[in-house]
């Protein structure tokens, strides 16, 4: 791909729980920060996508600190979805690719948002943030088993 393509990509990280992270592979779309709109609004089809658990589930879940789920960005519809009638939060499609969890920590000093930084959990607090291409094809590389699948990540982002 050329230089133009990439700078065209983008990626990011969404901060959910485990749980959460499950519904979310299984129905084929990305909802952070509490259903708001604006951080899928940021997002472009083709963008990669990796979901980053802090814990098994929201409210009582154990402890977890890692990369859950994989994919890329599909359509360029951000869009609502009734859960009851009190909470209607916003979605958007993803793409997601058969992957295994790997902790943070077994990444922390190859990424270079949390290599060397003590305090590398604070910017997950936001629930949504940019990575650079790089830092995404190394926890893809971690999370991907099958070299033809993490190829294929590989030469869309390169």
């Amino acid at each position: 791909m050329s230089n133009v393509k990439n700078q065209q990509r983008r990626c990011w990280v969404g901060v959910v729980s485990a749980s959460h992270v499950e519904r979310a592979v299984t129905g084929g779309f990305v909802q952070v920060c509490h259903g708001k709109a604006a951080p899928l609004r940021r997002m472009r089809a083709g963008d990669g996508f990796v979901y980053y658990s802090p814990r098994t589930d929201m409210t009582n879940g154990k402890p977890l600190q890692a990369f859950t789920a994989i994919g890329q960005v599909a359509g360029e519809h951000v869009y609502e979805y009734r859960m009851s009638d009190t909470f209607v939060p916003f979605r958007r499609e993803v793409n997601f690719i058969s992957c295994q969890e790997v902790k943070i920590a077994d990444l922390l000093q190859q990424l270079s948002f949390t290599r060397g930084n003590r305090n590398w959990g604070h910017q997950f607090r936001f629930g949504h943030f940019e990575i650079g291409i790089a830092d995404f094809l190394t926890i893809a590389r971690s999370m991907v088993g099958d070299p033809q699948d993490f190829r294929s990540i590989s030469d869309t982002f390169l």
